[in-house]
């Protein structure tokens, strides 16, 4: 830069690159690229710096001034720096978050994770596959559909997404600008992970991609005013569960078993996470509880008394009542319409399994209070000044 006579945009350039050396102390990344620094001047060898703190009072004011003061005396002809801090606005703090989350990438706000919301999240879970999960979920979305409440499903069943297929739903999602638009079918909107692979290609992902699908799902798709949100997990409770947890923490865990001793033990297992994650647990619903034979009696396929088992089990290990929300008969027509694109409740409503389906809805149709103003006994960790 050598002398004084330097051109003053030169000048500028040399104090801007100075300025881009210095770290904020928190965040270890250039005060220029947070957005941090609102302009300077310079006069007579002293650079006047404009700068904007992230929260006011913040302790880290002495490091900064050092920090700016040390950069910009490098530069020949200037002796010193003067330092005006203020405070960032909610606009520039929410740019800045948008910076630190990677540009276009930045987190979106997921609605129905934040205190106003009023809708009621239900994750549908089971330890294990096969126990008619998805059916139930479909089922259950379309029959509080059919009361008039505005209700999604996230088919959140990374691996095994059928929940399209089962509620009928042909077109794609359309995006517009930033949002995902879902595709409704018998006044459900609908996303599935299987909307966004070509054919019925196999979905090959390791935890960090799951979780970041799973926050598109619930941000960056435009959901309207849900009274209900229904999740399809997968079986178990790997990744999809935490992430779960972590997005949505006012989900309620909704188990779902079969008669079976051995699927119940494993759904018990399940449903016991929501004791490490903090999150209700609405009720059991047994699926294929039996199959009524022609002359009217019942035949157990599939053994007896897993559902209360594991309503009974949950309830001893939360310390909270975990009711036993319904049975659900077998019935090939449950497949058939699961199959053909219109839910049982709706192709098919006197049949036992409809009712029984439709009987479960009645429970879980109820908004939830908005928590705006209520004191959640939450811990704070403060930690900035």
């Amino acid at each position: 830069m050598g002398s004084m006579s330097a051109p003053a945009s030169t000048l500028e350039d040399a104090i801007q690159a100075a300025l881009a050396t210095v770290d904020d102390p928190e965040i270890r990344r250039p005060i220029t690229e947070l957005g941090m620094v609102k302009g300077f001047t310079v006069s007579d060898g002293l650079v006047k710096v404009d700068l904007l703190l992230t929260v006011a009072g913040c302790p880290l004011r002495d490091k900064l001034t050092t920090d700016i003061t040390a950069a910009v005396t490098e530069i020949p002809g200037i002796t010193g720096a003067e330092i005006n801090f203020g405070v960032m606005s909610e606009e520039q703090r929410k740019a800045l978050q948008t910076t630190l989350r990677g540009g276009a990438a930045a987190e979106p706000v997921i609605p129905f994770a934040q205190p106003g919301s009023r809708t009621r999240v239900y994750a549908v879970a089971s330890g294990k596959g096969g126990v008619g999960k998805s059916s139930v979920t479909v089922n259950l979305a379309a029959a509080l559909a059919k009361r008039g409440l505005s209700v999604g499903v996230v088919d959140a069943d990374i691996y095994g997404h059928s929940v399209p297929r089962m509620l009928g739903v042909q077109s794609p999602p359309t995006r517009v600008e930033d949002m995902i638009m879902p595709p409704q079918s018998h006044g459900v909107k609908v996303i599935s992970i299987g909307m966004f692979t070509a054919g019925n290609a196999a979905v090959v992902w390791r935890g960090p991609m799951l979780h970041r699908a799973l926050q598109q799902f619930l941000a960056d798709v435009y959901w309207g005013d849900l009274d209900v949100l229904l999740l399809d997990l997968p079986p178990g409770t790997g990744d999809v569960a935490i992430s779960l947890a972590q997005l949505l923490p006012n989900a309620e865990i909704l188990v779902v078993t079969t008669p079976q001793m051995a699927a119940a033990e494993v759904a018990e297992r399940a449903g016991a996470i929501a004791l490490q994650t903090h999150q209700r647990l609405v009720g059991v619903v047994e699926n294929m509880s039996w199959l009524e034979l022609p002359d009217g009696s019942r035949m157990e396929v599939f053994g007896a008394g897993g559902g209360e088992t594991v309503a009974q089990s949950l309830t001893q290990t939360v310390g909270a009542r975990v009711p036993l929300l319904g049975q659900i008969p077998l019935d090939t027509r449950v497949r058939e319409a699961g199959d053909a694109g219109t839910p049982i409740v709706l192709a098919d409503p006197s049949a036992p399994a409809a009712k029984a389906l439709d009987e479960v809805a009645d429970k879980l149709a109820v908004r939830r209070e908005s928590l705006v103003g209520k004191p959640l006994g939450l811990m704070v960790n403060a930690k900035r000044g």
